[in-house]
């Protein structure tokens, strides 16, 4: 069983997907490259003078390769709650999950099909950690704020749910910081 799967590859997917992974948790992002960053352009994103929403997207893929998540370009077709988790269906095949973070921009027919309630702007009801009313279910972006689609907005969101499954894996609120000792790069170049 897989622990994470995430619905959708733009910037609160991948955030999500970057933390989990990155930190031991078995990952798989669910993507069909649709996301409204190949329009975009980086102007505004803290850290970042100015990036092409493409180039953004291919570093923010490769690393959450590298962090150890699983990149699959598949439509989800499906996602139904069961016992143990819940089962992500797409078009190859069934796959069992301990958590679903839906990253899926203004879409919410997996959201409705799971019960998640809504706020009355039509938007999913979360909590501060992006958690929906439907335990193990996180929503994030465009799912939860009526207008407010910015790329660091929604990265945020990803994070927040991402640091809240790790928080309930590790059994006490984590932190995910890191110091340049815990680099490899970093630590490779002291060396």
């Amino acid at each position: 069983m897989t622990d994470v799967a995430v619905v959708g590859g733009g910037p609160a997917g991948l955030s999500a997907t970057l933390f989990t992974a990155k930190n031991g948790l078995d990952t798989v992002v669910f993507d069909t490259d649709k996301t409204w960053m190949h329009k975009a352009h980086l102007y505004n994103y803290l850290g970042v003078r100015s990036l092409a929403g493409d180039e953004f997207m291919a570093i923010a893929r490769g690393q959450t390769e590298d962090r150890g998540a699983e990149l699959r370009e598949e439509k989800v077709t499906a996602v139904e709650a069961t016992d143990g988790g819940f089962t992500v269906s797409t078009e190859d095949g069934d796959h069992d999950v301990r958590y679903v973070v839906l990253a899926t921009g203004t879409n919410k027919t997996f959201a409705e099909a799971l019960g998640c309630e809504k706020n009355d702007n039509d938007t999913i009801d979360v909590d501060l950690s992006m958690e929906t009313s439907v335990e193990g279910v996180y929503a994030t972006g465009a799912l939860i704020r009526d207008q407010e689609w910015q790329a660091i907005i929604s990265a945020g969101d990803g994070g927040a749910a991402a640091l809240d499954i790790l928080s309930k894996e590790k059994g006490e609120n984590y932190h995910d910081f890191d110091t340049p000792g815990d680099v490899p790069s970093l630590r490779d170049e002291e060396a």
